[in-house]
């Protein structure tokens, strides 16, 4: 467990940081009088992706979620990083691939007679990302997306993640159960340092 922390907590705050630097962007472009063609098209590829209505809808939905959540989702998800989808594909979440045109592996089950994809990714942050993307565009966590601007307790963020698994409440009480065994409470006043991210 120690080494799963170890490996996914910094990957975590490396992800926040860098959904959380595009919210401040889209905020000041919120604010520009005047767009050039940058702008249109880094707004109008980001509003794609989270399937957004407009600027403020967007806003509203790029956020992130307490390190505890993220912590025990990757860790009943991944197995704490036993699962050949974390291991080969970063893939720290179990999330599908319905796209050809994406890097994917082929799951070792079926459903309906259909092979399953799994996405995989080029590093752990990208993983995240794409979670905490889901998280703001899928209808299903809609009342998560509001929650999460009440409030920052995760225990009360919890009940809002019940469709990421078809356990529906018995998911959201194992990841209950997990976040207190191991006091993953902890960690979500952990940020990370500017200092530590290198420009490319």
């Amino acid at each position: 467990k120690e080494k799963f922390i170890s490996a996914v907590l910094p990957a975590i705050l490396v992800a926040k940081n860098e959904i959380e630097t595009l919210r401040i962007n889209i905020e000041g472009l919120n604010e520009k009088s005047a767009w050039n063609e940058s702008d249109s098209s880094f707004y109008e590829e980001t509003k794609n992706k989270y399937k957004a209505k407009d600027i403020d809808d967007l806003i509203f939905r790029i956020g992130t979620l307490p390190n505890s959540i993220v912590l025990s989702q990757a860790a009943i998800e991944s197995g704490w990083g036993q699962s050949r989808f974390f291991l080969e594909g970063n893939n720290l979440f179990g999330i599908w691939s319905f796209n050809l045109n994406e890097p994917r592996m082929a799951a070792g089950l079926t459903r309906n007679g259909k092979t399953i994809y799994i996405r995989s990714y080029p590093d752990l942050p990208q993983s995240i990302i794409h979670y905490f993307e889901i998280l703001g565009s899928a209808n299903a966590y809609r009342s998560l997306r509001k929650a999460r601007l009440e409030t920052a307790d995760p225990l009360g963020l919890l009940p809002h993640l019940k469709f990421f698994s078809e356990r529906r409440n018995a998911y959201t009480d194992q990841l209950k159960e997990i976040i207190m065994r191991n006091n993953f409470i902890q960690y979500d006043n952990y940020r990370i340092d500017p200092e530590y991210l290198v420009a490319n």
